[in-house]
């Protein structure tokens, strides 16, 4: 299995940092990020424990990001205090970010430098996305759709969710950063249904998705890798513009202009990661 690098990670797999043997290691496959979970799969009595074994942890070979406890959290300070000085640290993940003051006053302590992603799970959140997205220490936003659905009481019609994506995708690219997020699929017998939802994601414009269970990351993965189809597709419209003279050409009864050359030297450029 490939694993990107995070500016172009689509699985981002949970796991309970309080559990040290589910941890990663380089001698299995996995997400192309994985995240030590410190907060919402961390039972509130085993916070200390999972810190613990957090700053305790000897296999360091491959980098992880941590999600901390939000903001507002007693456990927030206590959480940057035990990830600053990881060796292997990617970056960390910031539940309930709320305003561009969340990641900043999370950056300040942590290593100059380090990546955050803004996990937005509120209505505020949404309405402070470009905001939050052009702080300086932020990598990119996440989408919290458990957390959002109960806030705003959004049942599953597709309509209903469309501005929150929408939001977070256009925020995203309007500040330079990658492609959002997606929120986890909360089905773990389904994996079509898996697959089905990250397609969907996809095509709204998000990057990558959450996941909850190492199942998840095949079908997600494929969603978000470019199509062989599309890989073809590709190469034959680069094949032709090396002869137009900077003209449009025509493929597979398509007119390529410059925009959607360059998203085929993009496919391109996704496809070579995933082969090097």
């Amino acid at each position: 299995m490939m694993v990107l690098g995070p500016r172009h990670a689509r699985s981002w797999l949970f796991t309970p940092a309080d559990r040290p043997e589910r941890y990663p290691r380089g001698d299995r496959p996995g997400a192309d990020a994985v995240v030590l979970d410190l907060e919402d799969a961390v039972a509130p009595g085993r916070k200390a424990l999972a810190r613990d074994h957090l700053t305790r942890r000897n296999a360091c070979d491959l980098p992880v990001w941590v999600r901390i406890n939000d903001r507002a959290s007693d456990h927030w300070r206590d959480d940057l205090d035990a990830v600053a000085d990881l060796p292997a640290l990617a970056g960390v993940m910031l539940p309930k970010a709320e305003r561009p003051e969340h990641i900043a006053a999370t950056a300040a302590l942590l290593p100059p430098g380090t990546p955050v992603v803004a996990l937005v799970e509120t209505s505020l959140g949404i309405e402070n996305a470009f905001a939050i997205a052009c702080e300086t220490a932020t990598f990119a936003l996440a989408f919290g759709v458990a957390d959002f659905g109960r806030e705003t009481g959004m049942g599953d019609a597709p309509e209903a969710w469309a501005y929150p994506r929408t939001r977070l995708v256009i925020a995203s690219r309007a500040a330079g950063l990658r492609g959002p997020i997606d929120g986890p699929a909360l089905r773990l017998d389904d994996l079509t249904a898996v697959r089905a939802e990250a397609d969907g994601s996809r095509a709204g414009g998000f990057t990558g998705k959450l996941c909850v269970h190492p199942a998840q990351i095949a079908p997600v993965n494929a969603a978000y890798g470019p199509a062989p189809e599309r890989i073809a597709w590709a190469r034959r419209v680069l094949e032709q513009a090396a002869h137009s003279d900077g003209a449009a050409v025509r493929v597979d009864g398509e007119m390529i202009d410059r925009p959607r050359l360059e998203h085929a030297r993009d496919l391109l450029e996704f496809a070579a990661l995933m082969e090097a």
